[in-house]
């Protein structure tokens, strides 16, 4: 791939919770600002890698461990035990370990490819500079405010005695946290470049036009594909997409985005234009993904093309 590229991608949050901290509350910064992690984008990706049948190595999978003295329990895998569930024919576990083909091996996982890894496992020790980098996604929406809903479990805590017979009356009670709304922008930056060491010593063809698109169109829908409980109420909201001459760098393009909560249409502002429109003949295209249902885009940007962020089409 003979480009750059640079974006922002967009997610909404109602009424649910896209990235918790330990406390099961939306994180937040020491200064009180709501973020998400970069692994909480990555991680709906990879989901829906998965579940399309791609190889992806770093993903939690289980296992059921037997213990002689505990019995059965399920247990998460280690790495090397999911490196061999994606290549069973791998040599990793006998004395003769080819290195050449744990990297070729490694570049044909899809996260591996976009993301990069670090892999350090009986005595081999790899480290690949991922072309796809994420940043942190800072919420835009100045109102947002977690919100706990109690939950009523359908059954009874048989640890806890109250009565007589010492059983517990009632059913247990859990609590659920979300936020009422919220609006994270992730800055990205696709790097072709990164492999091009790796593709000298033959190990892969390099960061190809096809890995960007499946990047591209995986990441435009994953989070509103990836419907768990707490994340049922996350969607793809937008799509900021700056293909560059191979050697032009910008800098992060989410500090140049606003959002404005509307009481029809929610408005998206994109105050870069300064920046690009000056360099314009260096671009070879800015798309931006959004839906015209819900959202109104506001931009100084020359020359963009616009498309609806759920049907793919021009809006």
């Amino acid at each position: 791939m003979k480009k750059r590229v640079y974006g922002v991608l967009g997610v909404s949050s109602i009424m649910s919770n896209w990235n918790a901290d330990f406390s099961g509350y939306p994180k937040t910064t020491s200064g009180g600002d709501v973020y998400g992690s970069d692994k909480a984008f990555k991680y709906p990706m990879k989901k829906m890698w998965e579940n399309q049948g791609e190889k992806v190595l770093y993903i939690k999978s289980m296992k059921l461990s037997d213990d002689k003295k505990n019995g059965m329990s399920l247990v998460p895998k280690t790495i090397d035990e999911r490196y061999m569930q994606l290549f069973p024919d791998s040599e990793l576990n006998s004395k003769k370990k080819d290195i050449k083909e744990v990297l070729e091996n490694l570049f044909r996982a899809v996260d591996v490819k976009n993301f990069g890894a670090t892999f350090a496992v009986k005595e081999i020790n790899i480290s690949i500079t991922g072309a796809v980098q994420f940043g942190q996604g800072y919420n835009k929406y100045k109102d947002t405010e977690a919100q706990e809903q109690p939950i009523l479990s359908p059954f009874r805590d048989g640890t806890k005695t109250t009565d007589e017979k010492g059983e517990a009356k009632n059913s247990t009670l859990g609590t659920k946290i979300v936020s009422d709304e919220a609006h994270y922008f992730y800055p990205f930056t696709v790097n072709p470049a990164a492999y091009k060491e790796f593709a000298e010593l033959g190990v892969t063809e390099g960061y190809t036009e096809e890995d960007y698109k499946k990047f591209k169109n995986t990441a435009l829908v994953a989070a509103t594909a990836y419907a768990t409980n707490s994340k049922e109420g996350c969607e793809n909201e937008f799509g900021l997409f700056v293909e560059t001459e191979e050697d032009l760098y910008l800098p992060n393009m989410s500090e140049y985005i606003t959002f404005l909560k509307g009481d029809e249409k929610n408005t998206i502002s994109l105050d870069c234009g300064l920046i690009l429109n000056e360099i314009k003949d260096r671009i070879k295209k800015i798309e931006i993904y959004y839906n015209p249902l819900t959202t109104s885009i506001k931009t100084d940007i020359e020359g963009a093309e616009y498309y609806n962020i759920i049907t793919g089409k021009e809006a």
